[in-house]
């Protein structure tokens, strides 16, 4: 997929937990993890403010677009 989610690199920033994380923006870890590892199809944007809000930094931070070819290969 073109959309890169780099949610792991803000956590290790902030020192935050992936639990934490999700407890703090209000969603389980089961979807944060999906979210995460780059399977959701979609991320709402009252989410995307939420994760945002609580890392205190910017939509492109979390998310960013590459080329098919520099796309994760173990994504189908």
């Amino acid at each position: 997929m073109p959309i890169a989610v780099d949610i792991d690199v803000m956590l290790a920033k902030r020192k935050m937990s992936v639990g934490e994380l999700a407890e703090r923006v209000g969603i389980t870890p089961a979807n944060l993890a999906v979210l995460k590892n780059g399977r959701a199809k979609a991320v709402r944007f009252s989410t995307l403010a939420a994760l945002c809000e609580v890392l205190e930094c910017q939509p492109g931070d979390l998310l960013r677009w590459e080329t098919d070819g520099a796309a994760d290969p173990t994504m189908p």
